[in-house]
């Protein structure tokens, strides 16, 4: 059987985000490959090895501090040199641009294999090339670029990058796909009444809220300041924790809406899909998404969404005012607006009729073009088989 070993900096069932998402649904899908995968030990009480699914993982390191990220591209190129010897991978494969870093390392250390790479980055272009500790290395990106085998995107945003940094191979377009659990709508009824009752849902409220990390790019701030001026009886859901937490919470206490802003913290994926069970309305106005995980699943779980076009977004979110040849799938506001956020709230609420068509629009594009089994058998025949 042939063996891939894959790079990625986080992993179940720590730190778990859309990319992680695809490597888990993508090699579950697949069975003729042997999945390594080296990542970061975040949690010291994790084993340092153990099958996941369809995936042994490697885990290396000493906790998830900054200096700990930094050796993690030594460590991981030492660890594949060292893993190449025992399995002999037939390639290898990075997820996220800066996994070129230990990737390259390992083939200066004599990993000599082809390697892919999925491009999955949800930060904007030039905070992944252009921040000053990044500049000095971004030939060893480029490096990884220019001789890649293949490179794979999941939206079209991403895939104007590869050839800025040199690539000249070819680019295959593959999207992720939605939650299975919210494809399949398999909850409890009774597992979700509990829930509304422990986030304080009541009768006539309307909830409002997003299922992403707490960080500046989703754009939660912008939320938070549309909440002044929607109805009292609509309440914000923030599910998961981030850099940001603090901040979006001072916020919150600055504007007097500590009573009808709800923050989770940290939960585990497995549970994400129950807490989108509790929400009205799916609100994200991202500055920047590779494509949007969150946004897709919210639409499998018949929600309405709210959010802006920018990067991947515009690749299934269209509305009528800019985008008069496509099917309305949501309500698009541009970022950094608060105002339109509140007026596309109004907008659901006032048009239940509109809603359900636009949901089942939404639903049904997500099925056809944004299903996980499609997407791993595009995998296995457009990228992995051109490297094995």
């Amino acid at each position: 059987m042939k063996k891939i070993l894959i790079f990625s900096l986080t992993y179940y069932p720590s730190f778990v985000s859309g990319a992680e998402a695809a490597i888990r649904e993508v090699t579950e899908r697949i069975d003729d490959i042997e999945f390594h995968l080296i990542t970061l030990l975040f949690d010291k009480s994790a084993p340092r090895e153990e099958m996941i699914g369809n995936v042994m993982v490697h885990r290396i390191g000493f906790g998830g501090g900054y200096i700990s990220k930094i050796l993690f591209i030594p460590l991981a190129a030492f660890k594949a040199k060292s893993l190449h010897k025992k399995h002999s991978f037939s390639a290898l494969w990075a997820v996220m641009t800066y996994m070129f870093f230990p990737l390259v390392f390992s083939k200066f250390l004599g990993v000599k294999v082809p390697h892919v790479l999925t491009l999955q980055d949800g930060d904007p272009y030039e905070k992944v090339f252009a921040r000053w500790f990044i500049r000095p290395f971004t030939p060893i990106l480029d490096y990884g670029f220019r001789n890649a085998s293949v490179i794979q995107v999941i939206s079209t945003y991403l895939g104007t990058w590869p050839e800025k940094r040199g690539y000249k191979g070819e680019i295959e377009f593959i999207h992720n796909g939605a939650n299975p659990r919210d494809i399949k709508a398999e909850f409890s009824k009774e597992e979700i009444e509990s829930l509304k009752r422990e986030l304080g849902k009541k009768a006539g409220d309307i909830f409002i809220g997003n299922t992403a990390r707490l960080v500046h790019q989703k754009g939660n701030d912008d939320t938070i300041r549309a909440m002044q001026i929607l109805p009292e009886n609509v309440k914000l859901l923030l599910v998961g924790g981030g850099s940001d937490e603090k901040m979006l919470k001072n916020l919150t206490k600055e504007l007097g809406l500590e009573d009808r802003v709800i923050f989770t913290g940290p939960v585990d994926r497995s549970v994400v899909s129950n807490y989108r069970q509790t929400l009205d309305i799916f609100v994200g106005p991202s500055r920047s998404e590779g494509l949007g995980n969150a946004f897709l699943s919210a639409m499998a779980s018949r929600l309405p969404v709210v959010s802006t076009q920018e990067g991947g977004i515009a690749e299934f979110l269209f509305d009528k005012k800019h985008n008069r040849d496509m099917e309305q799938t949501g309500w698009v506001v541009d970022k950094d607006s608060p105002e339109q956020i509140a007026f596309a709230v109004k907008d659901i609420l006032a048009n239940p009729k509109k809603v359900e068509e636009v949901k089942k629009t939404a639903r049904s594009m997500v099925l056809e073009k944004f299903n996980w089994d499609k997407v791993a058998v595009q995998m296995r025949e457009r990228v992995f088989s051109k490297v094995l």
